[in-house]
């Protein structure tokens, strides 16, 4: 076996037995692009030998989707097949269903389609798949969510990387930021998870109820529910098995008061939205609601995004990332929010994650009651800088920082 297809073998690991922590007996739904066939192959043949009961495969192909966004007639845009929703649903509600995303997206692809088609078609596809979309939030399933190279996106990211040489180069990008290419990622993701837990753990200790963000173009106050409960990506689902849902993973986060959002945050990084690329935008808030947007591109997709629902104008998640983070040297812009969100603080527009709630009632009323945001998207974007500052209050009025010149002060 070559240097290559060893550090795949041990991605496919690193997805299966962490990533997902596939449990035997379990069924196995993976969302592809038609492109990843032959890696695909490789995780149904891993998922097997772990003990899975079933795996489904449903594969996906953009420049299909990019024909429905364009040529779909209107009304035909605002519908979507129930039976697969239906169905996507019914499977969450056995109990037994563990999900692979493998998210490898064209990151121009529908930068000329019209942004009113796209964010019609957009909020019908996640209004019908809501309820399933709960159920993976809510921590039903284990889930993970991880990428491959496609040649456009390796294309976007290594321009002045030979044509001939940028698959591998992406290759050799994601296996050294999921720790695949170390000689025990297992032990290596375990180390890694350890630490993010550990500062997870002493901003639980501090409480604060107030976070206040100082950089270029942003100065942003971020209030936080007495109830919130700061985390890594390392979940549980309702049958305690510890899953990582982003691979790679560098963030540790929480949820904000859905009215306690006040002033103006600016962007780090463009945000690849559905194959539009968003850059150099600001948000405005006040009593936790978008009221102004600026962008220097991609600037109605962004609006769209925002009247996606009532809850799409409120944040939903707040995130920390060192500026140093082994994504964030790298100096690369992967066009990618799985890879950029690693790099870099960032916050997310929509629905929050229930987890951050202490507590094991988690419905929608007490969530609602305790101030956490609702909608049908969830869409994260970049903030951190090696500019930024962070704040935080606690109950007692005491400001301390956080976060100096974007690194851990602690």
């Amino acid at each position: 076996m070559n240097h290559f297809e060893a550090n795949l073998e041990k991605y496919a690991d690193v997805i299966i037995k962490l990533g997902i922590n596939l449990q035997k007996g379990q069924t196995l739904l993976i969302e592809a692009p038609i492109f990843s066939a032959y890696f695909t192959r490789k995780i149904v043949k891993r998922a097997y030998e772990e003990g899975a009961k079933m795996v489904i495969v449903d594969y996906h192909d953009e420049e299909l989707s990019k024909l429905h966004y364009c040529m779909q007639p209107m009304e035909g845009l605002k519908e979507f097949p129930m039976w697969k929703a239906n169905g996507y649903a019914e499977m969450a509600e056995t109990g037994d269903l563990a999900i692979l995303q493998i998210y490898a997206p064209n990151p121009d692809l529908l930068s000329d389609v019209d942004p009113e088609r796209i964010s019609i078609r957009n909020k019908t596809n996640r209004t019908a798949m809501k309820k399933f979309n709960d159920y993976v939030s809510s921590g039903k399933m284990n889930w993970c969510t991880a990428s491959i190279p496609s040649n456009e996106w390796a294309a976007k990211v290594l321009p002045d990387v030979h044509e001939d040489k940028r698959i591998s180069k992406m290759w050799e990008l994601i296996f050294q930021m999921t720790r695949s290419d170390t000689p025990d990622p297992v032990q290596a993701w375990q180390e890694h998870m350890n630490q993010l837990t550990t500062r997870a753990n002493d901003l639980n200790e501090r409480k604060y109820k107030k976070l206040h963000y100082k950089g270029p173009g942003t100065d942003l106050t971020i209030e936080l529910p007495k109830e919130h409960k700061w985390m890594c990506a390392s979940f549980q689902n309702e049958k305690q098995t510890t899953f990582i849902p982003n691979l790679p993973t560098e963030e540790v986060f929480t949820v904000p008061l859905k009215y306690g959002v006040n002033g103006t945050v600016s962007s780090t990084k463009p945000l690849n939205y559905n194959g539009v690329l968003v850059e150099d935008f600001t948000l405005t808030f006040k009593e936790g609601k978008v009221i102004d947007v600026k962008a220097a591109t991609g600037e109605e997709t962004l609006r769209k995004l925002i009247e996606t629902d009532e809850g799409a104008a409120y944040l939903g998640e707040v995130a920390l990332v060192s500026h140093q983070s082994p994504i964030s040297k790298s100096n690369i812009l992967f066009y990618n929010t799985l890879f950029d969100e690693n790099a870099s603080c960032h916050l997310a527009l929509g629905f929050p994650l229930p987890v951050c709630i202490e507590g094991e009632n988690k419905d929608k009323q007490r969530l609602k009651e305790i101030g956490l945001n609702d909608s049908v998207t969830h869409v994260d974007f970049m903030i951190g800088s090696g500019q930024l500052n962070i704040e935080g209050e606690r109950e007692s009025g005491e400001v301390e920082p956080i976060f100096l010149n974007g690194e851990w002060c602690k």
